[in-house]
This record gives C-alpha cells, structure tokens and sequence, in this order.
C-alpha cells in the first residue's frame, strides 16, 4: 500500500526528481568518473559581449562581414554563434540600460574570429564600412589574419581559419 502523500502529483515528481538525482550520484561513482570530471571541468568560453552604440547598425555591419543573419534576443542585443561561442552585439541604451562612462579599450586588445576566406572577409569588412587598421599580414607563429575598427571603434582581428595558433601545446 502506498502512503497517502503518494496521490498527489507533486509529491510523485518530488519522489521521482530524488531517485533520479540518487542514481545519478551512483552513476558518478563508475570507472568512468575521473574522464567525466576532466572534462566537465574544463573552462569553455562561450560569450564575449562588444559594445556598440547603435544595435541596427551593428548587426547590418557583422550580418555583412560575418554573412550571417544573427539573432536579436533583445531590443539592444544581437547574437552571432561564431562555432559555439556566441559574439554578442550590446547596446546598452537600447536595452533601457544605463551607458554610464562607456567602454574603452586598449589599444592592443582585440577579438579575433576565425574565417575560412580571409581575403574575402577583408573586402566584405572593408565595403561593410570597417577601419583597416592593418591589411592581411603573416604572424612570426603562423597565424595569417588582419586588424579593423568596426563602426563604433572596437578592434577586431579577423584570422585565416588554417592558420590558427592555440599555443605551444596545440
């Protein structure tokens, strides 16, 4: 005979919710746990926000150079899945938030993407109204790539996707 608590739908999920979570802790205990722990552990960078000050003319300019529609999620961010991480296009005031004292930037730092077509990125970021900064170079570690200034000033280097350069222990 089942207790009279049983009867009740929340009480059965509740129920059901705790064995699941039981048997998954079980199930951490195999031969197998150390591979799971390694890699649940390991850091996956999966979203950089760039400011921009005009959230319509930010996403025609990536759509553009990215040939890529994007998606807006919210009336002041536009996303761009680049292979599992996301380029996230922010403007704070059309978002109803407070710009405060901005963004600024060093002037070293940089996003890179990585593109299969490095020439053609370069005139698509050029006619899309990009800065060039410095045309399509070869790094002394390998990498092939070139630096603009999207329409709002934030530097970003784009990288031929052959050439890219993970470190000494790629």
């Amino acid at each position: 005979m089942r207790p009279l608590f049983w009867k009740a739908p929340m009480a059965r999920r509740f129920f059901l919710i705790c064995c699941m979570l039981a048997f998954g802790a079980a199930a951490q205990a195999g031969p197998w746990a150390d591979d799971r722990k390694a890699q649940a552990m390991t850091a996956k960078l999966y979203r950089i926000i760039l400011p921009v000050g005009d959230i319509e003319k930010a996403a025609a300019f990536y759509g553009a150079v990215l040939q890529a529609p994007g998606e807006r999620v919210s009336p002041g961010r536009h996303y761009f899945n680049l292979g599992g991480t996301v380029l996230a296009l922010y403007d704070p005031a059309a978002d109803g938030d407070a710009v405060g004292e901005g963004w600024a930037h060093h002037e070293n730092q940089y996003i890179y993407i990585a593109v299969p077509d490095l020439e053609a990125a370069l005139s698509r970021a050029e006619d899309a109204g990009a800065e060039i900064v410095a045309g399509i170079e070869s790094m002394p570690w390998g990498e092939r790539l070139f630096y603009v200034r999207d329409p709002f000033g934030n530097p970003v280097s784009f990288v031929d996707e052959e050439t890219l350069f993970m470190g000494a222990g790629d």
